[in-house]
């Protein structure tokens, strides 16, 4: 007769497993996802003009607009990001909201990073290499110079997850106070 009781030892418990598995295809979703929204970034983004000498590139005059046009745009795709990315994440993992947390951050992390390296990297010319002539006035790359875009992504997730355990605690709140009337 075969050992019932200890027929699962070494085995991942289901549950862990499905965590596990949450945390991969989160990170896996947020690389991917991350590299098209930095196309996106890349495509919404206004480019700074910069005057191109044979000593150093420098912005053309004062552009504030443009810095901040391009941060909010990243900002935006981050955050947008984020929520589509949780609401996925939790709807794989419903029951377990805190696995989802942690996917999800990881997911933007790697998200974000793909993003702003795909964004910035896009059209990039390695201008040592070009012959062109003494100040020359180009698009110039995009650049985050808000640290706090960099968030928007993990910011949007984690609201998600807020407002559904808020929202599980609020419904399990209802629950026992009609239990016990």
């Amino acid at each position: 007769m075969p050992d019932v009781m200890n027929s699962g030892l070494g085995k991942t418990p289901a549950r862990t497993r499905k965590a596990i598995t949450v945390f991969i295809t989160g990170v896996i979703a947020g690389g991917l996802s991350g590299a098209a929204l930095g196309v996106l970034w890349w495509s919404l983004a206004p480019r700074v003009s910069v005057v191109v000498t044979p000593d150093r590139v420098v912005p053309e005059g004062f552009q504030p607009q443009e810095y901040f046009a391009a941060n909010i745009a990243f900002g935006a795709v981050g955050a947008l990001a984020g929520v589509f990315m949780a609401i996925a994440l939790v709807s794989m993992r419903r029951e377990h909201l805190l696995a989802s947390l942690v996917a999800a951050l990881a997911s933007s992390a790697v998200g974000t990073w793909a993003m702003w390296w795909v964004g910035s990297n896009l059209g990039v010319v390695d201008l040592a290499n070009v012959d062109i002539p003494d100040s020359t006035v180009l698009d110039g790359p995009l650049e985050v110079t808000l640290p706090a875009m960099l968030l928007m992504w993990p910011l949007g997730s984690s609201l998600v997850i807020a407002v559904m355990a808020l929202g599980d605690f609020l419904a399990e709140r209802k629950r026992s106070r009609s239990h016990s009337a």
